[in-house]
């Protein structure tokens, strides 16, 4: 079953939870993809972000985490996994990300304080730190395609990762043999964060 679910409301997400709770009396994963910015807080320079794009960019895409995260975990009694996608941008200044690399540095952070909340209660979280996939929301970033290029060119597996190793990923940090990790940002990105230059 689909439902809705506006994460900059708390109200909807509680309704979707309750959906939820309909359907099933536990869940084991949660897998938070959601990110969002203005399209003109992506391009042009960082500093002119206004500070309508830079709330709405940290609201949608780093503090739902917190909110779906808390609004889930009566539904891990028996513990579970919850698992964010982050992006590289987090860390290091890439062109015309601007106020997203920001608002994931916050959704990173939020991983570790949740790890730490969380933990005591069997839940473990995580984040996928992925290389570039051809998806429309990133599309909806200038210069995705010469990003593309540029990682595949100097990756160093020579390549970009693909959503199915994307879905790997997020099934391995969901099972037993993650079971001792928690509050990290692993990279699925085809090597490309190791590189210097």
């Amino acid at each position: 079953p689909v439902a809705p679910c506006d994460v900059s409301r708390d109200e909807d997400i509680t309704k979707f939870f309750d959906f939820v709770k309909t359907k099933t009396p536990r869940v084991d994963l949660l897998l938070h993809s959601v990110a969002f910015a203005p399209k003109e807080a992506l391009e042009g320079n960082f500093v002119d972000t206004s500070r309508e794009a830079f709330r709405v960019a940290h609201d949608i895409s780093a503090y739902s985490l917190v909110a779906v995260s808390r609004a889930a975990t009566p539904l891990m009694s028996a513990g579970g996994s919850v698992v964010t996608m982050s992006y590289y941008g987090a860390e290091k200044v890439v062109p015309h990300y601007n106020v997203m690399g920001v608002a994931k540095a916050a959704l990173e952070a939020s991983v570790r304080y949740l790890a730490y909340d969380l933990g005591p209660k069997k839940i473990r979280v995580n984040a996928i730190s992925a290389g570039p996939v051809n998806t429309l929301a990133a599309r909806g970033i200038s210069g995705f395609s010469a990003m593309l290029s540029h990682y595949e060119a100097h990756a160093p597996l020579r390549r970009n990762i693909t959503l199915e190793e994307l879905g790997a990923t997020g099934v391995f940090l969901a099972s037993d043999g993650a079971a001792g990790i928690t509050g990290q940002t692993l990279y699925a990105d085809a090597g490309y964060c190791v590189m210097g230059m």
